[in-house]
């Protein structure tokens, strides 16, 4: 881990296991917290990290970014494949679980704090952690179970309600909840406001009793891993700035669309980008 006194405040903080992913070209970085510390990045914000990983496991590519890391055994590894029925997930290797004594004292106020579980290695408690602070959450990781092969399949959220109250949005997959819309329904009467992402067919906000539809436009997807990353990163970044839900999720539904046209981080949005979509919004707002 960082010499904790070294370490200065940021803007936006990401908690959460960065990946190595098995892909056909080798091992790739990813996770929430790749793809959620570059993109806010991109929009000029001082970012950190608090993650557990082998301690020979290279951020290169995460350049600019303070990283306090939790030395583990492992890295939490991923190989996903692909079907016509759909993904199959494996999980490979499990760093170690994060708690709040993981927070360098810096950090404790920052501004945003995004908290994005992969394997359930974020305890609940740090929902409560952070009063000074908009917290947002990705809760996949804490619906995500295994078998002893390591092939990932869904699993009830029996905490959610220790989670849910104490925090201000939570952005999830349909695919996170098998399309259940009962589980659905539950978490969004226990959060502020909950965003439920469904693919190129764009995202439901529930705020204030209200439920609208953004649909996104057409790309041609290359590679959809990370963009529910971008997305959510980018909608907490502007929920900040503007404390409007729907003008928040009309800017992350650009970034996380024209996300999917690059392969894995590599659909991270560039600061030129970042200012052109926001633009867009402006002078086209999406309907």
């Amino acid at each position: 881990m960082q010499n904790l006194a070294k370490i200065e405040p940021v803007d936006y903080l990401i908690i959460g296991h960065i990946t190595q992913d098995v892909t056909t070209d080798g091992l790739k970085l990813g996770g929430t917290a790749s793809f959620a510390s570059l993109t806010a990045r991109a929009f000029g914000v001082r970012v950190g990290i608090v993650t557990a990983c082998a301690p020979d496991l290279i951020l290169d590519q995460l350049t600019g970014i303070s990283i306090s890391r939790k030395n583990s055994i492992h890295t939490s590894t991923f190989r996903n494949t692909y079907t016509i029925e759909g993904r199959i997930q494996h999980i490979l290797h499990v760093a170690d679980g994060i708690e709040l004594e993981d927070v360098p004292p810096a950090w404790r106020d920052t501004p945003i704090v995004h908290l994005g579980p992969l394997t359930g290695e974020i305890s609940p408690t740090l929902a409560r952690s952070f009063p000074n602070s908009l917290t947002g959450i990705t809760p996949q990781g804490w619906m995500r179970g295994w078998n002893s092969e390591g092939v990932v399949s869904y699993k009830a959220w029996d905490e959610a309600e220790k989670v849910l109250p104490y925090v201000q949005a939570a952005v999830m997959s349909i695919e996170d909840v098998r399309g259940n819309e009962d589980v659905i329904a539950s978490y969004a009467a226990q959060v502020p406001i909950l965003i439920v992402t469904e693919g190129a067919a764009g995202s439901r906000v529930y705020w204030n009793g209200d439920v609208r539809y953004f649909r996104p436009p057409q790309e041609v997807e290359v590679d959809p891993v990370g963009a529910g990353d971008i997305f959510s990163a980018v909608f907490f970044i502007k929920l900040f700035q503007t404390r409007d839900p729907w003008e928040a999720v009309k800017v992350a539904t650009l970034v996380a669309a024209n996300s999917v046209t690059r392969v894995g981080l590599l659909g991270v949005p560039t600061p030129e980008e970042v200012t052109r979509f926001t633009t867009q919004i402006i002078e086209h707002p999406i309907k």
